[in-house]
């Protein structure tokens, strides 16, 4: 009997070290990512000045010029503020939006980020660190439309979309120069490009999949790229100016 018994315990440890073994794979092909490098082809434009006069608090705020952010060009020529994403492809299932917001933030009467991306359902934290009026005006086209006005003593405002929406431009009716644009997806399946251009895109499963890099003025470029069972693929982009 306790021969059987040894024997068992053994068999079952063996069968557990199998299952783990077995698991290893799955749980890897679950995490893939694909990486990439958007990059600028020529001579990049040059950045215009942005000119803050007009409310003293905006041009105290900044001791050196400030610079447009519709093109912005690093070393090696990689594009910052490209909004990547998986166009199509997606397992089809329901992907709960985080718990924590996406943040805008208005500091030095700019957006910080100048691009980025949202779950649809989750909230969007909107900051106010200036000591200045700002209006807050969202122009969807298939979300509603908001526009609200952030005295300097409004710190924060949460806003959610509810519909899929790529992009999403938002801008200051009071201050001209500032803009931002939201990608609103229904999975979390997306990236902005760094300063050196350079971008991932994690938790992807093995598969086939449809990839867009969005650019304000340069627009969307597309990429078919395959993640493999190592879980992993890379997709790059490149943009030429007009």
């Amino acid at each position: 009997m306790n021969g059987k018994t040894v024997l068992w315990s053994v068999g079952a440890g063996a069968l557990a070290v199998l299952a783990s073994t077995l698991a290893v794979p799955t749980t890897a092909a679950a995490q893939g990512k694909v990486t990439g490098k958007v990059t600028f082809e020529g001579t990049p434009p040059e950045r215009n000045k942005l000119r803050m006069d007009a409310d003293p608090v905006c041009a105290a705020a900044h001791t050196t010029p400030v610079l447009g952010e519709e093109i912005v060009v690093g070393e090696g020529g990689g594009l910052q503020n490209v909004f990547v994403y998986v166009k199509e492809g997606v397992p089809q299932k329901d992907y709960p939006p985080p718990s924590t917001p996406a943040v805008i933030d208005q500091k030095g009467c700019q957006y910080h980020p100048h691009v980025l991306g949202v779950q649809v359902g989750q909230d969007l934290q909107i900051l106010n660190n200036d000591q200045t009026l700002h209006n807050v005006h969202g122009m969807p086209k298939q979300n509603a439309q908001f526009n609200f006005a952030m005295p300097k003593f409004v710190k924060k405002k949460d806003h959610k979309f509810e519909t899929p929406e790529t992009m999403v431009a938002v801008k200051c009716d009071v201050h001209p120069w500032m803009q931002s644009y939201v990608g609103v997806l229904p999975h979390p399946f997306f990236a902005v490009t760094k300063e050196d251009g350079t971008f991932e895109i994690a938790g992807l499963p093995p598969g086939e999949y449809t990839l867009e890099a969005w650019q304000e003025k340069l627009g969307p470029q597309t990429a078919k790229v395959t993640v493999g069972a190592d879980g992993s693929a890379t997709s790059d982009f490149s943009f030429k100016g007009s």
